[in-house]
């Protein structure tokens, strides 16, 4: 039984870091966006988050996407508790390996 946490714990230490530093962006699926009023003001909350490099949001597809300053991990439950706070559901939310410009493009590939 010894073996066995050591190994669960190892594999646990091992995910953590390989996420944390595999990740650049966070893109988050978000109900209740209807206007330009309503991007600049998450965009704005988003932007005062410590780790936060870029913002990018796409009422169209009603998508938020936050970009990680070089070297730094963006914590997914402030940037839920933000959106949440603000008055919308977060639908979606999904750590992924991509740039903000490259976010953009396959958004913009999708429509």
């Amino acid at each position: 039984m010894k073996n066995l946490s050591h190994l669960l714990v190892a594999a646990l230490l091992a995910g953590t870091t390989a996420s944390a530093f595999a990740a650049t962006s966070v893109k988050v699926g978000v109900n209740g966006m209807v206007c330009a009023f309503c991007a600049q003001g998450i965009e704005k909350r988003l932007s005062q988050l410590p780790a936060t490099q870029a913002v990018y949001v796409d009422l169209k597809q009603k998508i938020v996407a936050v970009e990680a300053k070089q070297g730094q991990t963006l914590d997914t439950k402030a940037i839920a508790a933000e959106i949440t706070d603000a008055g919308y559901d977060v639908k979606t939310l999904e750590t992924v390996e991509q740039s903000l410009a490259e976010i953009k493009a396959s958004i913009k590939a999708k429509k």
